[in-house]
């Protein structure tokens, strides 16, 4: 048996990129409009300044205005909750987010719920994720929306197919589980009390791993010609490069499940680009809807 296709994140990413860039453009154009996503920092965390930074620079890229805000590792719930009010009320701002984690003086819940749902580009709020477990427009949360749209472009229609989610996070199991059962996908959800998790991995069609694990999902857990999603960004010794040095692994064994699968994303440069891809996208999404228009019109 041939070998997985190997999924693009890259190639991929930069086309959604793409589309949102020509629709900016239109939106700017057309209606004068340009989309405004603000972005808040607080403390020093340097794995969250690095995305922060990744974040402006494509933002800008697409066309859009970029804001950053800056808060210190000492600042109160109040002071970012005052933050969070004024760009609320800021008419430049089309999407707003609280770069996560924060410190812990501060209720990451309460943050997240503060933001204005319409302006909600991560899809934490509570809303949000009551809108999509019940179907309605909501702004869906970015990494298991760029999933969704690597398994649309894969495999066309994905109606009937069995799809594992592993792992129940609010940020990407449980969303995942809700946009697949949207696709009318037969879902289940796997995390770490399940009994067998070999045996399920091994019924799905589809499997998106999002627990965390470095090599969680064995390569003989894998269904022939299954569709495999590796959401996981582990970082695991890696002595071959010297003393000290690690590398990214996700919660697949790569080179045992690419002998298996139909097709699968790599880690890195699997789902990792499209987090960003489809922050921009839901900024679009959010200033098209905030203004009364139709994104699918723009151009």
């Amino acid at each position: 048996m041939s070998e997985a296709k190997i999924i693009d994140g890259k190639a991929f990413a930069a086309k959604v990129r793409g589309d949102v860039a020509k629709n900016v453009a239109a939106l700017k154009e057309k209606h004068g409009i340009t989309p405004g996503l603000a972005v808040v920092l607080v403390g020093e965390d340097a794995a969250s300044q690095v995305y922060v930074g990744a974040k402006g620079k494509a933002t800008v890229e697409v066309g859009m205005n970029s804001f950053e805000h800056r808060m210190g590792a000492s600042t109160s719930a109040t002071e970012l909750l005052a933050k969070v009010d004024a760009l609320n009320n800021d008419p430049a701002v089309n999407g707003i987010l609280v770069q996560l984690p924060l410190p812990t003086q501060i209720d990451d819940a309460a943050v997240i719920n503060a933001i204005a749902v319409e302006k909600d580009v991560d899809g934490f709020h509570i809303q949000n994720a009551g809108l999509l477990a019940t179907g309605g427009d909501a702004m869906v949360a970015c990494t298991p929306l760029g999933c969704l749209l690597m398994l649309k472009d894969q495999l066309g229609n994905l109606s009937g197919l069995k799809a594992l989610v592993v792992g129940r996070s609010n940020i990407v199991g449980k969303p995942m589980a809700q946009l697949l059962l949207r696709e009318s996908c037969t879902v289940t959800i796997a995390h770490s009390r399940t009994k067998d998790l070999a045996a399920e991995c091994r019924q799905a069609d589809i499997i998106v791993a999002a627990v965390g694990v470095p090599h969680l999902v064995k390569g003989d857990w894998v269904k022939p010609g299954a569709t495999v999603i590796d959401v996981g960004m582990n970082r695991i010794p890696a002595p071959e490069k010297g003393e000290g040095k690690t590398r990214l692994v996700g919660d697949v064994d790569f080179d045992e499940a690419v002998k298996v699968a139909g097709a699968i994303t790599p880690v890195p440069g699997g789902v990792g680009p499209m987090t960003i891809a489809c922050l921009l996208k839901n900024t679009l999404t959010a200033t098209c809807r905030q203004n009364g228009l139709e994104e699918d019109r723009l151009i």
